[in-house]
């Protein structure tokens, strides 16, 4: 425990921006003597005394030697990413001068940063919990609005916050049930069980949408997976490339040309999908073709959203119950290719089956109808606010849920208080590690070593 204390105090130093050559480079130092430690090599105003929160304009310098013009920035402790004295070296993005910086520092006592080391300490400091921090290696990695979205309300506290007063309102009847424990021989109860059980069934009201929030948020983040099927020949490779606006996809006249899975991704409307183009589903004798279709179940399985492409009455048929047994559980959208050359046929299905889209590939008519659809369909997927994105989270909500349908099976069957107190304090284990309330060194290893170094 000492040692750790030791490792958070020491001065860190890494690069925080990109590494390779670019017009600008950002070190960052943190920790204890980080300002004098750069005072000792940089060469303009005495940075032991100016004020926080000030820039300052010299040069770095190895004895005689001048190493680069750079911009100094100071933070005092507490008022700082971290809590702790840091400063920025805004520097010329020279992977050379990067480390001649890095090597001076270093020969006046700081180390290298592990992977999300200076994020780290701003947790251990109390800048903010583990949900927050977790979120900000969300948020740099984000590539879409809404993934952008969800990345900025948890590092803000959006998810946090309801956890947290969760966590308080069962700390007080968990606190009650304890102190029945010490009075245990005379029979007493602190806490009303009616009142309890309401609690409870308010917890596990506002848990289960968090829960079921999950799939939509881990597609938020990760992109929307939408497989497009339907038989040889029908348009899919045409709709891929239409969609991307580019030809990712070959596309001939010959049934059966795409014979393994081609995926790409775009953004619209602020959410990222991830559209697979899939080999035509039909028997065939062909060994390459047969893979390509196998394949594509393979990625039904893992789609979101299917989309069922198909250009005549025949097509729509023969497939119908093919595509609704491969895509169970999953959104289909029908959609009807081709709408520019066999229009009465589309109007005679659509009359039929009201639910089928109408498009033509080859034209882009009816496109932008599927795309407002497709982005429609995944935002009315999340029934809360607050949005669930990351596995370990999820994890701990379901086992929160488990221990809580526990306190009230419990209540249920007039369990005695010691073991309604365990399955509540099992509750409240579950809900602190998911804030970092209750944490281990593993966990805290675990999570910052998957961030970049510099963060």
């Amino acid at each position: 425990m000492i040692s750790n204390l030791v490792q958070q105090q020491e001065a860190i130093c890494a690069l925080a921006t990109p590494s390779g050559v670019g017009a600008i480079g950002v070190i960052r130092v943190s920790g204890l003597d980080s300002i004098s430690i750069v005072n000792d090599i940089f060469k303009g105003k005495n940075l032991n005394q100016v004020e926080s929160h000030t820039a300052h304009f010299g040069t770095i310098q190895s004895d005689t030697e001048l190493i680069d013009e750079v911009l100094v920035t100071v933070f005092k402790t507490p008022k700082s990413f971290t809590k702790e004295d840091s400063v920025e070296i805004s520097c010329h993005g020279s992977d050379y001068i990067i480390k001649q910086i890095l090597k001076l520092l270093i020969k006046k006592g700081a180390r290298i940063a592990r992977p999300g080391e200076f994020t780290q300490r701003a947790f251990l400091n109390g800048q903010f919990d583990l949900v927050q921090a977790e979120a900000v290696a969300d948020l740099i990695a984000a590539d879409s609005e809404a993934s952008h979205k969800t990345a900025m309300n948890q590092l803000r506290g959006g998810f946090s916050k309801k956890l947290a007063s969760l966590r308080t309102e069962l700390i007080h009847f968990a606190s009650l049930v304890e102190l029945e424990l010490d009075f245990g021989e005379e029979d007493v109860e602190f806490a009303e069980r009616d009142d309890l059980r309401q609690l409870i069934q308010k917890l596990r009201k506002t848990i289960a949408p968090l829960i079921e929030s999950f799939d939509y948020g881990n597609a938020l983040k990760e992109g929307v997976p939408v497989a497009i099927i339907g038989s040889p020949n029908v348009g899919k490779s045409t709709l891929l490339n239409a969609l991307l606006n580019e030809e990712k996809a070959i596309v001939t006249s010959v049934a059966g040309t795409t014979r393994d899975v081609i995926e790409d991704t775009m953004v619209l409307e602020g959410l990222k999908f991830r559209f697979i183009d899939t080999a035509g589903i039909r028997e065939t004798t062909d060994l390459v073709e047969s893979i390509g279709i196998e394949r594509s179940r393979g990625a039904m399985e893992k789609a979101d959203i299917v989309i069922f492409l198909f250009d005549s009455e025949q097509t729509f048929l023969e497939n119908k119950q093919v595509a609704t047994e491969l895509a169970v559980g999953k959104d289909i959208l029908w959609v009807f290719n081709k709408i520019d050359i066999e229009p009465e046929t589309f109007d005679k299905l659509k009359s039929e089956n009201p639910e089928i889209i109408g498009i033509s590939a080859q034209t882009q008519e009816g496109l932008q109808v599927l795309t407002e659809i497709l982005v429609n369909r995944v935002y009315g997927q999340s029934a809360t606010d607050t949005v669930v994105t990351n596995l370990r989270h999820y994890e701990h909500l379901l086992k929160t849920q488990d221990a809580l349908n526990e306190v009230i099976n419990g209540l249920d069957t007039g369990i005695t208080g010691d073991f309604l107190a365990q399955d509540i304090r099992l509750s409240l284990h579950h809900l602190g590690e998911i804030t970092g309330t209750i944490v281990t060194d593993d966990l805290l290893d675990n999570i910052f070593s998957k961030f970049c170094i510099g963060k």
